[in-house]
């Protein structure tokens, strides 16, 4: 949907929709700081270098979830930038949105018309709205109403990428997993399954504290 390059050839932000039955289930565990340790290329010294990124996973939220007064969202359209199509760098098609009582800003490239990346930049804020007043409602509850596990915590640094070792540690459930390719590759299967049953247990003692 969005991208910001760095100016090192990497990213600073990707932005990208995830569509599928029950892909937010699977997903939002995803939600926190990824750690990856490796070697670079460019290591004579053979030195172990860390580097993190943070992940944000939302629902794509319905207007029935969440209200949002067009009055109150200023919305500028500007020349995309980056690696285009053929018209998306040369017309005015890229979308900034900005919700002014919350101050979020949304922004859409991706699509060559402006009509399409309003679309894409509308559902964006939605959805990043309601995951602020999840957020709120969430700070209200007592800490042991809480789940332990997926809470979404940006600043929670949930898993770590080792390549020198091969291994790949979710820190929340303490599984670690020595084939990286694969998990890398999008096989995530064993380690959904084990947050799910964590998270699920987790909520079932806090349901039932005397059990």
């Amino acid at each position: 949907m969005n991208a910001s390059e760095s100016d090192l050839g990497g990213y600073k932000e990707i932005s990208f929709m995830i569509t599928g039955q029950g892909a937010y289930s699977c997903l939002k565990y995803e939600s926190g700081v990824h750690r990856v340790q490796r070697i670079p290329a460019t290591e004579s010294g053979g030195r172990i270098h860390t580097s993190t990124v943070t992940v944000a996973v939302l629902p794509e939220a319905e207007e029935v979830d969440v209200h949002i007064d067009m009055n109150d969202v200023r919305v500028d359209v500007f020349r995309a930038s980056g690696n285009g199509g053929q018209c998306v760098n040369t017309t005015d098609s890229a979308v900034r949105m900005t919700h002014i009582p919350t101050g979020i800003v949304v922004s859409c490239q991706n699509e060559k018309s402006q009509l399409k990346n309003k679309e894409q930049a509308l559902k964006v804020l939605y959805a990043r709205v309601y995951e602020r007043e999840r957020q709120a409602h969430d700070a209200a509850i007592s800490a042991d109403r809480r789940s332990q596990v997926g809470t979404g915590d940006r600043s929670e640094r949930i898993r770590t990428y080792n390549f020198p070792q091969g291994r790949v540690t979710d820190h929340r459930v303490g599984l670690t997993l020595h084939r990286i390719d694969a998990i890398l590759d999008g096989d995530l299967d064993e380690i959904m399954d084990t947050l799910v049953t964590t998270d699920q247990m987790e909520k079932l003692k806090a349901q039932n504290p005397d059990a």
